[in-house]
């Protein structure tokens, strides 16, 4: 049976839906950049990255790697995927490289943990 792909509705608000199409257009760029870093922190380890970094402000590749008990390497892929996204930016000090978000990031970060933050304080008042 092949389903009617047609619409039915009686009248079609022409106004709403430039206003949508408007809307749309003027958050596009937000949408992109908000798209972009939720298809990357669709990783549990790059979201915990990301976490991190949003947490401590910087850290570096040696820190990263013993909090979440991983190799160097495998967390340096890792960050290589978020920096190549520009998510993240390096400075290196000394022999050191530093990791931290991207300021025109955080906005769109933010939010995200926002939640985690309050779920986890919610949980810990909980379990006293």
């Amino acid at each position: 049976m092949e389903e009617d792909k047609n619409c039915i509705r009686v009248y079609a608000d022409q106004e709403r839906l430039e206003a949508c199409a408007h809307k749309l257009e003027a958050a596009g760029d937000m949408i992109q950049q908000l798209s972009q870093v939720l298809s990357l922190a669709g990783s549990e380890t790059r979201l915990q990255i990301l976490y991190l970094l949003e947490e401590e402000g910087e850290l570096c590749v040696c820190d990263i790697s013993d909090v979440l008990k991983m190799t160097m390497p495998a967390v340096s892929q890792q960050l290589r995927k978020l920096r190549d996204a520009n998510i993240i930016q390096s400075k290196k000090v000394g022999q050191t490289v530093f990791y931290s978000l991207k300021e025109e990031h955080l906005e769109v970060i933010r939010p995200l943990f926002q939640f985690i933050h309050s779920k986890s304080s919610a949980k810990s008042e909980n379990s006293l």
